[in-house]
């Protein structure tokens, strides 16, 4: 508060100065000297607002971005006061007068312009609809508070959100919380595919690694039938047992992915090289809402589609892909089939994870129009399953948030990166590890 107050008189003075000067009566010379002195510092205070070592990491540009923001509109205020109850009692002429606001003006919206652009390029979390909204009205009085007020405030949030999880890796830095007896081999779902540039994870790999978890990923294809898919999975798991020089991996699969796992683990006798298998949102009862679509779309539209999906993920790297056969896999028919002839094996620990939206607005399109669907055929969802087709074997429980947003089909795995209140998608997993550590596995 110190330090802002510090900016907050030197803006003020900077942005006055030729008044300033005027009243102060000071001598030509000292007039220079001020000027050059002045100029030097909002040149600095502009590069680090906030004087941090650290000023030019991402969330201290972010932060310095907030501050600026807030700074120039203060200032803004003590001019306005300045100029209605100040300088009216001086008999200054009006083209000075209307320089020096001029001037202020000029001030201010440069430094409104720098926190703004620090905001819009170093927060992840700001959505790029609000990042559009701010660039393009930054500038509009009134309008301008609100943005500004709402994407401060979001910075602000994200910091803190920061610094939070460095502290909570530093406390457990030593004590590897993730380090599991076996890899973990992370199954992704259907329509996606483990690509580096964009993982199908999120953030959620990077802090397993760093609290000490060994990660592999599944590499099966985006959509295929899942005797395909199942025997990519246990070509993968044999890697895996080769690099590392283990007896098993622990699976954690999402979506289509956990039935791609059980498929391997119970036909393809995968089952001696798997210590456990936990299921994040799959369904295992199938997907209601695939069956609608698959009623009320005509048969002409899905090889359309199908056709186009299939060409451009060869493309991608699929070697064979299916859209139709990865999608008649989790019909509610052929899940009840599956589920009779795929059966348990001994020896596998199997654990479930669900979660569901709170609304409509919890997600965007198409899992907010999913939501709304299925909230009426099979209650609660997370936008694509519904919480009682994602339970299997030891059900661990089902991610909500206490109000508002809710937790969606993608929220778990960290699809969007945007940090939700009340739910931590990287600590929900790191539960999870944690609870396969402590059985030995």
């Amino acid at each position: 508060m110190i330090r802002r107050l510090l900016n907050l008189c030197f803006l003020f003075f900077f942005s006055n100065f030729y008044i300033v000067f005027f009243l102060l009566k000071s001598p030509p010379l000292l007039n220079v000297f001020l000027v050059i002195t002045s100029v030097a510092y909002f040149i600095v205070f502009n590069i680090a607002p906030r004087w941090k070592k650290k000023s030019f990491s991402r969330e201290e540009v972010l932060m310095g971005g907030r501050e600026l923001i807030i700074c120039a509109f203060l200032v803004f205020i003590a001019d306005v006061c300045f100029s209605i109850f100040f300088l009216p009692k001086f008999d200054f002429k009006p083209v000075a007068v209307i320089f020096s606001e001029l001037g202020a003006l000029i001030v201010l919206l440069i430094i409104v312009f720098n926190g703004v652009l620090r905001i819009i390029f170093a927060s992840t979390q700001l959505s790029l609809i609000m990042k559009v909204t701010l660039f393009f009205t930054w500038w509009i009085p009134l309008l301008n508070f609100f943005v500004c007020w709402r994407c401060c405030r979001v910075a602000k949030h994200e910091y803190l959100f920061k610094l939070y999880k460095e502290e909570l890796n530093e406390s457990r830095k030593d004590n590897d919380v993730c380090k599991t007896k076996y890899p973990l081999l992370m199954v992704h779902g259907i329509f996606w595919r483990d690509w580096q540039i964009f993982n199908y994870w999120g953030r959620i790999s990077k802090e397993l690694l760093r609290n000490g978890a060994v990660v592999y990923y599944g590499n099966q294809q985006s959509a295929a039938p899942m005797e395909i898919s199942g025997a990519e999975l246990k070509s993968q798991i044999l890697s895996i047992l080769e690099k590392e020089h283990c007896e098993k991996v622990n699976i954690i699969a999402h979506s289509k992915g956990g039935l791609d796992a059980r498929y391997a683990i119970s036909f393809l006798d995968a089952a001696p090289y798997v210590a456990s298998l936990t299921t994040v949102g799959t369904p295992h009862r199938g997907c209601s809402l695939v069956d609608i679509a698959i009623k009320k779309l005509p048969n002409s539209l899905i090889r359309r589609f199908a056709k186009g999906y299939n060409s451009m993920y060869k493309k991608l790297g699929d070697t064979e892909p299916d859209f139709c056969s990865g999608i008649y896999d989790i019909t509610t028919e052929q899940c009840a089939l599956f589920n009779e002839e795929v059966v348990d094996k001994e020896g596998v620990l199997y654990s479930s994870v669900a979660s569901k939206m709170s609304s409509f607005f919890s997600a965007d399109f198409p899992l907010n129009v999913g939501y709304a669907i299925l909230r009426r055929t099979d209650g609660e969802n997370d936008g694509f399953v519904s919480v009682e087709s994602s339970k299997w074997g030891n059900y661990l429980g089902t991610f909500e948030t206490k109000r508002g947003r809710g937790v969606s089909h993608g929220d778990m795995i960290d699809l969007t990166r945007k940090n939700i209140k009340g739910f931590d998608a990287c600590e929900c997993y790191i539960d999870i590890i944690k609870g396969l550590k402590e059985k030995g596995l």
